[in-house]
């Protein structure tokens, strides 16, 4: 049911919506599950994405299992189907996303909730669970948010928690059984609650205290399991051989590849660091032999490498001079992610430049030392400046620079201490040799607005309010002197919420609803967020988003995401936390195991 080309006129970029790229994968639809990736952003970031590329691909290769696709509709294209009554389709056949079996949406950002529920509602479905019937497709959830899936529990099937190729499959094989036997959902559900990864927020009961805290939460069947084990991939096998190729710029179009999954360095604000624990390398040879491969099936122009930490992995000089004899004859650029400004990753920074120059990317994270020890950084300011006049040595004039503020336990000389190193960065550069520093220097310092997430080490901390946000990026703003350097921040009102829902319990979901039913949608999108319309949703939906936020929480009491295992015990964030209030640091896994909990031989570091 693609719209036809007189309405698709009507819309700001008509090639988000009419399917057909390089690569799209087509089938009939006779015998076949059929699986919308539902992406609750736009066309242009949803492309951009790599877990999209990956999983798109890996179901497809499946004969019995047809994945489409489908992305949030720009606020143009949303009014034109509500306006003609054409109900939000799949890409590939045009069909409308009601008429599939199973829609899989990817939670990548928490400030994307009520866009799940657009795409819901565009497709004229209920947006709670329980208000859908047989007749609506099964609707699931994965990606790193569902590691608190609670504030979506209430619109949600069943969540996916952990690696997406680990037993997907046996969901997938489970509903082809389902389909062909009959039942209602309600028994393919409970099928699926026996496999790793599987949460079916139905079978699941919260009780609370008078103080408004969790007093028990568990399964409200003998046959559900209380605790719900993530997906686990032992090693990393799979990769497409071909990635679809948008029909409109994307934010990042090029060839993107997965180095390792899982990081050793243990900074103790990063949830991606210890829910993807333990790290899992791509070999050398096969990244190389990808990259040949995709570069032939898509044109890109550009490689671009990921992982969480990119020095670390075992084989990066060789892997970076292997992919250079492949990328360099045809004239294709080879991007490195921000990594700790080492001599490895310099020396490897500076080969990449030979097709295209760029600038230096690094996340101190902290201006000062006191703060880089609570976090867990192990970097010294000896090592970034040490590791800069590399950089400006190298012929490098542009330095960009990442930290955080609201970090926990931070006073004003560790704001001000941002503001302090990008001001000695530049110091570095004009010392040098003049040969050496014809052009000008430019350092660009940002921002975020600290966080705290599930399964981190700092998942008890309060979160500082935004009037403090707003403050400390003053106090930065007011630090910098140098015409060489400029300040970006984010924005403190967007965080605040972000935290809300990062951290809250299942009765936040009706505050999201009260919000998308409000006119909330793209609120990860500065010109589209109304944090008034989320303050009037809290307060109509009784949720105190301070209860979420502003406050600590203690050693022994329930969160939300406790009944989960994500393979990091407990105990061992607990003692990261206490060792972060001592300002202590944990040396990486490599140097020594600090015993993180990951169980049944999985870690091999």
């Amino acid at each position: 049911m693609h719209l036809s080309d007189k309405l698709l006129l009507r819309v700001e970029k008509p090639g988000r919506y009419v399917g057909g790229e390089i690569n799209a994968v087509i089938k009939d639809r006779e015998n076949k599950t059929r699986f919308g990736f539902c992406f609750p952003d736009v066309y242009e970031v949803g492309m951009s994405h790599l877990g999209l590329q990956m999983l798109y691909f890996f179901i497809n290769r499946r004969d019995d299992v047809w994945c489409e696709r489908a992305f949030m509709p720009w606020p143009d294209m949303a009014a034109v189907l509500r306006e003609t009554n054409t109900p939000l389709y799949a890409l590939e056949s045009g069909d409308g996303l009601k008429e599939l079996d199973i829609l899989g949406f990817t939670l990548q950002y928490e400030m994307c909730y009520t866009n799940v529920l657009a795409m819901l509602e565009l497709s004229g479905m209920a947006l709670r669970s329980a208000q859908r019937d047989e007749n609506d497709p099964i609707v699931c959830a994965g990606g790193p948010c569902a590691t608190n899936p609670e504030p979506m529990a209430e619109f949600i099937d069943f969540f996916y928690i952990g690696d997406g190729e680990a037993t997907l499959d046996a969901v997938l094989d489970a509903y082809r059984d389902h389909k062909s036997r009959g039942g209602t959902k309600t028994d393919f559900l409970k099928v699926i609650a026996g496999i790793d990864g599987i949460y079916v927020p139905a079978f699941y009961d919260a009780a609370y205290n008078h103080d408004g805290t969790i007093a028990d939460f568990g399964s409200n069947s003998p046959e559900i399991k209380n605790r719900v084990k993530r997906a686990f991939l032992p090693q990393l096998e799979y990769f497409p051989d071909r990635f679809l190729v948008p029909l409109v710029e994307a934010v990042h179009n090029r060839v993107t590849m997965e180095l390792a999954r899982g990081c050793v360095r243990g900074c103790r604000f990063c949830q991606a660091g210890f829910i993807y624990r333990p790290i899992r390398e791509r070999g050398v040879d096969h990244l190389v032999t990808q990259a040949k491969t995709l570069l032939e099936a898509t044109g890109h122009e550009e490689v671009s490498l990921l992982a969480l930490s990119a020095c670390d992995h075992s084989g990066f000089g060789e892997l970076v001079d292997k992919l250079l004899a492949v990328t360099e004859p045809m004239k294709v650029s080879l991007s490195l992610p921000s990594t700790r400004l080492d001599a490895a990753f310099l020396s490897a920074v500076e080969k990449t430049q030979r097709v295209r120059k760029s600038s230096i990317t690094v996340a101190p994270e902290a201006g000062s030392q006191r703060m880089r020890d609570t976090i867990n950084k192990n970097l010294t300011e000896g090592d970034i400046l040490a590791g800069v006049t590399q950089a400006f040595d190298a012929g490098f004039n542009k330095i960009k620079l990442y930290f955080m503020a609201g970090l926990p336990g931070e006073t004003e000389e560790d704001v001000t201490a941002i503001g302090a190193l990008a001001e000695t960065i530049v110091d570095v550069y004009y010392k040098m040799p003049y040969e050496k520093r014809k052009k000008p220097v430019s350092v660009s310092v940002s921002t975020a607005c600290f966080v705290p997430k599930a399964f981190t080490p700092f998942q008890w901390v309060a979160q500082a309010a935004p009037d403090s946000f707003e403050s400390q990026q003053r106090e930065v703003k007011a630090s910098i002197r140098k015409k060489q350097i400029t300040y970006r921040y984010h924005d403190a009102k967007t965080a605040y919420i972000e935290g809300v829902l990062a951290r809250g319990d299942r009765r936040v979901g009706a505050a999201i609803e009260a919000a998308y039913l409000a006119g909330a949608t793209f609120d990860g999108w500065s010109e589209h967020f109304n944090y008034d319309i989320w303050l009037a949703a809290f307060e109509a939906a009784g949720v105190n988003p301070d209860f979420h936020t502003r406050r600590g929480r203690g050693e022994h009491e329930i969160l939300p995401w406790d009944f989960i295992d994500m393979g990091v015990s407990k105990r061992f964030l607990r003692n990261e936390y206490e060792k972060a209030m001592r300002g202590e640091s944990t040396p990486d896994c490599r140097t020594r195991c600090a015993g993180c909990g990951i169980e049944g031989g999985a870690c091999h570091v």
